[in-house]
């Protein structure tokens, strides 16, 4: 046990045996289990230390998530590295590097989430990092696509999902009250760094070339893992029953599997991951898109800059908003989010001229910044304090299926077909079913809770009318005795 969980029960433990004394003093007996003090209910500070760790979890989202969202230009380079315009499956197999590298680092999650619970958020996100930053060096050495699919697509993926997740974690630790808008700031890292680095990547790859290009971004990483020193936990955990012996106790801490028993989070758990299969497609597709449909020259970066603008604008304004959001009803504005990402998606193969596809980006990056920002609020609301990892970890792990299959159909449909156009009307669809799902979390929840209350009202019930029969005895025996009070 830390230093700081060790302080926050000392005050509990401490007043036992002074109780438990008063009690055998005055009765003979020791105190009833039902008296003995509950412990306070934790507050984070608000604050504080909190601000550098939001610091810090804001540069790992923008490099772990700028890196990804950027992969537009590195995909444009791949294809000329690795291929020629002859292979008929060349969009196929790039794609590859890239969604593989997506969805590792959601598929990761469930395990990581167990790993931030027995090894705590600090270690666990300082190994992550350590790992993100050999794969990436590793991949400026490889020649081949397929020896990219391991260093890029897996471990340099694998080591950022562990870095990223204890990001979300730590930020409850300091937060509650401005949690909503706390993580509009970390997750807008990623926007600025969606913003700079289209730029600065292609300023690289003209001069030092794609093996160079990764190097540098190494550095990134090896940044994120003194980042990550500044996760100091502060959460007292749960003072396990000491009742329950073998090993279930430790099995359970391993796999929670409490949070499952939540119908609204299991709605949410697979409503998610039904809206994104075509939520990558853009970020991996939209840049050769662009020069199949307006040219080389055309500045295909500023694209790119223009959904990093408004996701972070809207990281920022609706992460503020979601404070002001009573509860689970926080999830329509990802039903929102998810209704516009899909149609602006279907818009694209539409935008004739340059300037309708900016405007199609402004408001995907917008309602992007929406959904991304609110994850971790909703995640408190649904399953509470004590179980987000596992419940963060588990949702993430189901993310990685659509994230991973997305680009390469799109890129085999582009293959097969010879335009992107049926790529991004089919990626439309997925988004506006998943938040079609989202919209019954609410409903489902209100009903929960009426459930519970009627529950509770039904055990007072039961309570008063056990001690009725008790009252009635003792109203008899007082009238008795006034009736011979009275003769006397």
């Amino acid at each position: 046990m830390s230093t700081e969980e060790s302080d926050a029960t000392a005050p509990v433990n401490a007043g036992e045996p002074a109780a438990k004394q008063e009690n055998e003093n005055a009765d003979g007996k020791s105190a009833p289990h039902e008296e003995k003090a509950a412990p306070a209910e934790f507050e984070p500070p608000e604050g504080g230390w909190g601000w550098v760790v939001m610091l810090a979890a804001m540069w790992c989202n923008g490099s772990v998530f700028g890196i990804q969202n950027a992969f537009g230009i590195l995909f444009v380079y791949l294809l000329k590295e690795f291929g020629s315009e002859d292979d008929e499956d060349l969009r196929f197999r790039t794609a590859w590097v890239g969604s593989l590298s997506m969805g590792m680092i959601f598929f990761c999650s469930p395990i990581v989430s167990v790993f931030t619970d027995l090894f705590g958020c600090r270690i666990t996100a300082v190994g992550g990092a350590a790992v993100g930053f050999v794969g990436l060096v590793a991949s400026s050495v490889v020649r081949s696509l397929g020896a990219l699919y391991f260093t890029y697509g897996i471990v340099f993926a694998c080591g950022c999902s562990f870095a990223y997740q204890p990001s979300l974690v730590i930020l409850g630790h300091y937060f509650k009250r401005r949690l909503g808008l706390v993580n509009g700031i970390v997750t807008a890292g990623s926007s600025v760094f969606t913003i700079t680095l289209p730029y600065v990547l292609t300023g690289l790859l003209d001069r030092v070339g794609l093996y160079n290009t990764l190097r540098v971004l190494s550095i990134f990483m090896f940044i994120l893992v003194l980042a990550g020193f500044t996760y100091k936990p502060i959460l007292p955990k749960p003072v396990s029953s000491e009742k329950s012996g073998g090993r279930c106790p430790a099995l359970k801490r391993v796999f929670n599997l409490q949070i499952w028993k939540s119908l609204g989070y299991r709605i949410w758990a697979f409503g998610i991951p039904a809206a994104l299969y075509g939520y990558f497609v853009p970020y991996v597709h939209l840049m050769k898109h662009v020069e199949e449909r307006f040219g080389e020259g055309t500045n295909k970066e500023l694209l790119l800059m223009c959904i990093g603008i408004t996701s972070g604008v809207g990281r920022l304004i609706f992460g503020q908003l979601a404070d002001y959001v009573p509860g689970v009803n926080k999830v329509y504005l990802q039903v929102a989010s998810f209704l516009v990402i899909g149609v602006m998606s279907m818009m694209i193969p539409l935008c004739n001229i340059f300037g309708g596809l900016i405007a199609v980006c402004l408001l995907m990056g917008l309602f992007d910044g929406c959904f991304i920002c609110i994850m971790a609020p909703i995640a408190f609301e649904l399953v509470g304090s004590q179980n987000v990892s596992q419940a963060i970890g588990f949702l993430l792990g189901m993310m990685s299926v659509p994230m991973t299959v997305g680009p390469p159909i799109a890129g085999f449909l582009r293959d097969r077909l010879g335009s992107y156009d049926v790529a991004f009307y089919l990626a439309g669809i997925p988004p506006i079913i998943g938040g079609a799902m989202l919209c019954l979390i609410p409903w489902v929840e209100a009903r929960r809770k009426r459930k519970g209350e009627e529950t509770a009202a039904d055990a007072t019930e039961k309570m008063l009318g056990q001690k009725s029969p008790d009252a009635q005895d003792d109203a008899g025996t007082r009238e008795k005795t006034v009736d011979h009070e009275s003769i006397i």
